[in-house]
């Protein structure tokens, strides 16, 4: 009955029974004969935070289809496009308190689900920001008002989708940050790889998914072509020099200005050679200062400082590969192709009505948005993390023996 309701868009589990006792296809689907009893509308409720809480049925319901859709060829295997989209969650907008501290866990399910899940990287460990106003009813929900409209208590569903024939191929919840929507995108990828052995060569994803770190792993770690915008901030409205005006040399490790003078890490040796990284992962290239003052460009270079600085992230080499990608047909190609995924939300919205969640809490929020996946405990203090204990050599050279793209081999070795 759950199945029908998802699929025809019958929010209301009073109005599903009423439509199951009078639709004999329903009756039929549901194999309840034409004098078989409806369950009470209270059974579905009882049944979810009972023996069904920790069920993956739906999950295992879910990864059938997909392999069913693989069977016949609607997944090609080739690129995915990766998103997010809000969903307002089941809390009053304007009631609200400033810390966790006010909030007491045997006040209902969903408080000591929010306790739960602080260490869950999807909730309450995807950023050490605290929101402005957490709900009293459903404190995993963010409040957020990234959509256009009035701030609300918000989750997100994310998709994975192949682009052959936008088939979702996973889904995974998370709250509304950008933070915890690329690691459920992580996740995601991980997770289609162990149980579908799919290998994308390529990710198309938006701006939000182009941060160094982002990049980094895409490249590095999984071997995949990132057809998605670089973060970058460096452009300068002042009608200065930005980065991208400096000459960035391999072999010597230093940087060129527009006036033909080096940029260096040092300028002397160490006894104690330093690794010269800052706390935002950046390397600093700093021009001299003698070269810089009698420079007839220091006004369009460095008007206000002594010298000139050139930040550099310690993950460009992935970012520089998105650029380049951003150069080719085939990321243009993409671009058109990321749309997909945004045709999946509307039907999710518009067609399902799954525009706002009637269930609360980080439990209840995957059974509506997507099937529910058995997430794994949270390490022990002194135990390490699953994801930590294999050799990152390793799993490089495992993927390297695959048959990756070529600009993603280059730039491996």
């Amino acid at each position: 009955m759950l199945i029908v309701g998802y699929c025809f868009g019958i929010r209301s589990e009073r109005r599903l029974c009423e439509e199951v006792h009078l639709n004999l296809a329903y009756r039929w689907f549901c194999r309840l004969g034409l004098d078989g009893d409806v369950p009470e509308h209270s059974t579905f409720s009882k049944t979810r935070h009972g023996r069904f809480r920790d069920a993956d049925l739906l999950r295992k319901l879910f990864e059938t289809v997909v392999r069913r859709c693989m069977a016949e060829g609607l997944v090609g295997g080739e690129g995915f496009a990766v998103d997010a989209s809000m969903i307002v969650a089941d809390a009053h907008r304007q009631r609200g308190i400033a810390t966790p501290d006010q909030l007491d866990p045997k006040t209902n399910r969903a408080v000591a689900e929010y306790f739960a899940a602080l260490a869950d990287a999807a909730f309450g460990g995807a950023t050490p920001v605290v929101p402005k106003f957490i709900s009293p009813t459903d404190p995993a929900a963010r409040w957020t008002a990234s959509w256009g409209g009035p701030a609300v208590y918000a989750y997100c569903t994310n998709y994975l989708i192949d682009v052959q024939h936008a088939v979702i191929v996973d889904v995974e919840p998370s709250t509304a940050v950008r933070q915890a929507e690329v690691s459920a995108a992580k996740t995601m990828i991980e997770r289609t790889h162990d149980r579908f052995d799919l290998w994308p060569e390529r990710l198309i994803a938006d701006t939000g998914y182009g941060s160094a770190e982002t990049l980094d792993w895409l490249v590095n770690d999984r071997g995949i072509e990132p057809h998605i915008p670089v973060f970058d901030k460096s452009k300068r409205a002042d009608d200065t020099f930005s980065r991208e005006d400096f000459v960035y040399d391999h072999a010597s490790d230093t940087y060129r200005c527009p006036g033909g003078k080096i940029l260096r890490r040092y300028r002397r040796q160490f006894t104690v050679p330093r690794i010269g990284v800052m706390k935002d992962n950046s390397l600093r290239y700093r021009a001299s200062k003698h070269d810089c003052e009698p420079c007839p460009l220091k006004p369009r270079c460095c008007p206000n400082t002594p010298a000139r600085k050139v930040p550099r992230s310690i993950y460009e080499g992935a970012r520089d590969l998105a650029r380049e990608i951003a150069k080719t047909e085939a990321y243009q190609t993409s671009r058109y192709q990321r749309k997909k995924v945004e045709m999946l939300f509307a039907h999710l919205k518009r067609i399902l009505k799954l525009d706002r969640l009637r269930l609360r809490g980080p439990c209840g929020c995957p059974r509506r948005i997507s099937p529910r996946s058995n997430r794994p405990e949270p390490p022990q203090a002194g135990q390490a993390h699953p994801r930590n204990t294999a050799d990152p050599r390793h799993l490089r050279e495992e993927h390297r023996s695959r048959v990756l793209p070529t600009r993603v081999r280059r730039h491996l070795r």
